[in-house]
Order: structure tokens, then C-alpha cells, then sequence
């Protein structure tokens, strides 16, 4: 008698890290790009037209980093995780849910007040052995979600994990 069940939640889920994970990672850049700004606003600063371009340019380059993390996707199907990012030369990578081991959630203390975590999945996947799933909201239980269509997989194809303790 077969007992296999369908995949709860049959859908494609997709999911992007939020805003507020490019404020965590920039904090420290956004600071000094506005107080470079405001330097060099200033009139009759030495080095004031300087600090002003040069935060005009960090200012360029927070813009690129954060289109870089709204075009981050993730899309757990039935039976792969697909992760596409990057903004002119898009990379897209393929895991298979079978061969994901391990699961860990992460919150640093600005994720902690943000209310976002990191997921990584560690898998035997050779090109990409840890994927993680940046800026992913707190009250998200995507591990469960993934763990179930895991276990699905691996029933499906017939895969057992053997231990030695």
C-alpha cells in the first residue's frame, strides 16, 4: 500500500529579501555618503567639493547594490530551489530539494529589529553546496515549507540517509 502523500502547498513559492535588509548591509556606507553630503554642502569647507563627489559616487554605488537586491529571487518549486540574481548579468542556479541536508536560520541583531533572517540551506549540491536565503521575514516559516517538499523528494526518488553513531 503506497502512503505517499501530494506536496502540501502544490504551488511555486516566491520570495525576495526585503528593503530592509539593503539598510542592515549599507548602514555604515548610507552614513557616510549623508555626511559627506552635508560636508561638503557646507560653503568654505576645505575638501568640501570633494567629499561632496565622492558621496555622489557612493551615492551611485548604494543605487547599484540596492537594485542588486531587488532583483534577488527565490522560487521553491516542487522539486528545486531557484535562485536568480545579479542586475546586468543575471546568474541563475538550480538545487535540487533532495539534496538539501541541513537547514539554519540566522538573525543578527539589526535582522533581530528588523524582524528578518537569513535561511541557509546546505545541501550536497556541488556547485553550491549553501545557499542562503537573505532578508527573509522573521514570521516567514519558509524551513517547514522546504523541509516538507525535502522529505517528499527524497521518498519519491528513494533516497535514505544512512548514520553511524
Amino acid at each position: 500500500m503506497n502512503t505517499s502523500h501530494p506536496i502540501p502547498n502544490d504551488r511555486n513559492i516566491v520570495l525576495r529579501p526585503h528593503a530592509g535588509q539593503f539598510v542592515i548591509d549599507e548602514l555604515p556606507l548610507m552614513a557616510i555618503c549623508a555626511a559627506g553630503l552635508v560636508y561638503g554642502g557646507i560653503e568654505d569647507m576645505p575638501l568640501g567639493a570633494m567629499a561632496a563627489a565622492v558621496s555622489l559616487f557612493l551615492l551611485l554605488a548604494l543605487a547599484y547594490r540596492f537594485a542588486c537586491l531587488r532583483r534577488i529571487r527565490y522560487r521553491v518549486g516542487r522539486e528545486q530551489l531557484v535562485s536568480e540574481h545579479g542586475l546586468f548579468c543575471r546568474k541563475v542556479n538550480y538545487m535540487e530539494l533532495y539534496r538539501i541536508i541541513d537547514f539554519q536560520e540566522h538573525q543578527s541583531l539589526m535582522q533581530q529589529l528588523c524582524g528578518l533572517k537569513t535561511v541557509s540551506l546546505l545541501s550536497t549540491d556541488r556547485s553550491s553546496p549553501r545557499l542562503d536565503l537573505i532578508g527573509i521575514r522573521h514570521e516567514n516559516d519558509i524551513v517547514s515549507l522546504i523541509r516538507e517538499r525535502v522529505e517528499y523528494n527524497k521518498r519519491k526518488k528513494g533516497i535514505y540517509e544512512i548514520t553511524n553513531h
